[in-house]
């Protein structure tokens, strides 16, 4: 996929994530050029027809969602077989590796993160659009610490592929009750999953658990998750309550809308009290819930990330189909968050106006009768003090303090009085105001990354910022594309004020070199080829009957490995076959048979003998050996002995021979005489 260029546009650089419907690519629009975000849809709901129509239905939709809470969709778009969303491209991390990775976050933080969410729910659920799919994983956490909600509309264009079943799609841990009996769904939905996400966020913990998808859909349904206080005493009260409203297993006892629940967060993080009596079925009716009928099989480990379709655990029956899934409005016969449940005429404002009328009017009579002949009193002069001491002063004097406007000035320390009015050395009516100029440090913020950016993106990022930029030069990198940068200083992160320079540095692409084949070439060709590529070559020896001496045998890396500049290639030269042992032979002439066998034996060798007459050397004994004595001969080879018969057997000069026995001896024809002996001789 890298490297595709969809509708002559969009060219795939890597991929960034997968989830169970699509993949995820960063790629650039050579049209406006910038970076964006790919997300290819997979074969198998690619190729289901009404996949596809809902599909270019609900990109639509997901495209007239305009929140700085929601991840912008810029473009579809079909490229042969292959479906595709063009998206924002969000730099940061989604929540869900955030809290894998820290734990629990801190609480303010969770409640910032669940009202920007709320805000862009309400967007969503305003054009009747209910996202289904609400978890961390689909929720970004920018830089600067604002969230993005991701895949509005594509989860529900999902459920067209479980046509004419009772499956359910979702992710087992966020589902509502609703959602896990296939009913109809509003959006209180969405507000029970935002409920478990916020719940997870708070106690790093998830609400319910189990070893399968169903399992745990069963106790979406039929359990009551553990107060998050038990699990995390830090939360505070008001917190929670608004965690367990979104929770509660009536979608009738939840917040009416997400915007009510976006003003009960603003309500904790202003400190203001959280009053949730307004909404209906608050108290014991939170305990109350839906029920549902066990189901035991279809779905094995739950997948830690991904969206799935699941079958629905109870209410299923008169349900045939995926629902076509309608909003409908969730606050229906609900009290609102703040809301006045009175009937009739609101007189209670009109009363409450003329009460104030009347009290401003009398106030200024008061003021008036009372400045007429309030005593004059001398203004200090608070100007280089600290707020605090400056405060002291005027009421030591009988003053208060009045407006106190902040002035952003970094040569004097933050808190110190500049200017007031009156000035000190006048005169004012004794309990009249003295209004305050007061410094206060540059304000900061965090820097965002502008790494894998061109410079042209990272100075429009500037420029919303504030902050200056400086190239610094290029630099080499394998994992960031030329002319992209790749370094950034200050790191992304880092407090910085308005006008502060940060500098950069441009890839200039890789900085890896492929190893080339020196197999078989000699040590002297083998080091110039790999030096001349700037390789360090380190040598070392080892015997070989494949690879004639003094080539190369082995070498790491391998010849196509890409390796950085400069790293160190080993080749192993051979020194040719293994020599073997040897040992000289020992002198056996002259000794016996015996003897000689003995001493070769000793010496590891084997022997053979053959015999032959001898004048000179006694019978018995070598007369001579092969190998020579002195011979290197491997141990186990075989010396040949001659061994000397003694001398030959000298012929009968009378002729005849013979005869074996007694007879008459004729021409060696005895019979059984005696002798045997040559008649000649009678």
């Amino acid at each position: 996929m890298t490297g595709r260029t969809f509708s002559g546009r969009y060219e795939i650089k890597d991929r960034i994530g997968i989830g169970g419907m699509a993949e995820v690519y960063r790629a650039v629009d050579n049209v406006l050029g910038r970076v964006v975000a790919v997300k290819v849809m997979l074969p198998q709901y690619a190729a289901d027809a009404d996949f596809t129509r809902r599909f270019r239905q609900e990109a639509a939709s997901a495209a007239n969602l305009q929140s700085p809470y929601i991840v912008n969709v810029y473009d579809w778009g079909q490229d042969g077989q292959t479906y595709f969303i063009v998206m924002e491209f969000v730099r940061g991390s989604d929540l869900k590796t955030a809290i894998q990775q820290r734990g629990a976050i801190n609480q303010r933080k969770v409640a910032e993160i669940g009202a920007q969410v709320c805000q862009a729910l309400t967007v969503a659920h305003n054009q009747d659009i209910i996202h289904r799919d609400i978890k961390p994983q689909n929720i970004m956490v920018q830089p600067d610490g604002n969230v993005k909600v991701m895949d509005f509309g594509i989860a529900r264009a999902k459920n067209s592929v479980e046509q004419k079943t009772s499956s359910v799609l979702g992710t087992a841990h966020y589902i509502s009750p609703e959602q896990a009996q296939g009913k109809e769904l509003t959006s209180a939905s969405d507000i029970y999953s935002l409920g478990i996400v916020l719940y997870e966020a708070a106690t790093g913990k998830l609400p319910f658990d189990g070893p399968d998808a169903v399992s745990v859909a069963l106790m979406q349904v039929k359990d009551m998750p553990v107060p998050p206080r038990d699990i995390n005493p830090k939360i505070d009260p008001g917190l929670e309550s608004i965690i367990m409203c979104a929770l509660a297993k009536n979608p009738a006892e939840r917040f009416a809308t997400a915007n009510d629940m976006r003003l009960a967060l603003n309500d904790y993080l202003a400190g203001r009290p959280v009053n949730l009596a307004a909404v209906a079925g608050m108290g014991a009716a939170a305990t109350a819930m839906l029920g549902g009928a066990a189901a035991t099989n279809l779905m094995n480990r739950v997948p830690e990330n991904g969206t799935q379709v699941m079958p629905a655990v109870d209410g299923a029956a008169g349900n045939p189909g995926t629902q076509t899934m309608k909003p409908v409005d969730a606050g229906r016969n609900r009290n609102s968050y703040r809301a006045d449940s009175s009937e009739g005429p609101k007189k209670g404002p009109i009363i409450a106006l003329a009460i104030v009328a009347a009290l401003v009017v009398i106030g200024v009579i008061v003021f008036i009768v009372s400045n007429g002949s309030a005593k004059q009193v001398d203004v200090p002069d608070v100007t280089g003090q600290s707020l605090a001491a400056a405060t002291k002063a005027l009421e030591d004097a009988g003053l208060e303090v009045g407006n106190v406007n902040r002035v952003t000035d970094d040569t004097q320390e933050p808190n110190t009085v500049t200017g007031q009015d009156p000035e000190g050395g006048k005169q004012a009516p004794e309990g009249s105001r003295v209004n305050l100029t007061v410094t206060q440090a540059t304000e900061t913020f965090e820097l965002p990354t502008i790494t894998d950016m061109t410079p042209d993106q990272a100075q429009n990022l500037a420029a919303q910022y504030g902050f200056v930029l400086q190239a610094n030069g290029e630099k080499a990198s394998d994992d960031i594309a030329e002319g992209m940068i790749c370094v950034q200083s200050p790191e992304a992160g880092t407090p910085i004020k308005k006008g502060d320079t940060v500098t950069y540095i441009v890839s200039s692409g890789p900085d890896s070199v492929t190893v080339p084949n020196v197999i078989d070439d000699d040590e002297a060709t083998a080091t110039s080829k790999l030096e001349k590529l700037g390789f360090q070559v380190k040598t070392q020896t080892a015997s070989s009957t494949n690879t004639d001496e003094g080539c190369v045998m082995i070498q790491s890396p391998t010849d196509g490995e890409k390796v950085k500049k400069g790293s160190t290639v080993t080749i192993t030269i051979s020194t040719g076959p293994d020599k073997p042992e040897t040992k000289n032979v020992p002198d056996v002439k002259g000794y016996s048979e015996g003897d000689a066998a003995v001493a070769l034996e000793n010496a590891e060798f084997k022997y053979s003998v053959t015999y032959e007459n001898s004048d000179t050397v006694p019978g018995g004994s070598v007369i001579r050996q092969y190998p020579d004595a002195g011979t290197a001969l491997e141990p186990g080879k075989t010396v040949n002995l001659t061994i000397s018969s003694g001398p030959a057997q000298q012929p009968d000069p009378s002729g005849g021979n013979n005869g074996n026995g007694n007879g008459n001896g004729n021409d060696g024809e005895g019979g059984e005489g005696d002798g045997g002996q040559d008649p000649q001789s009678e």
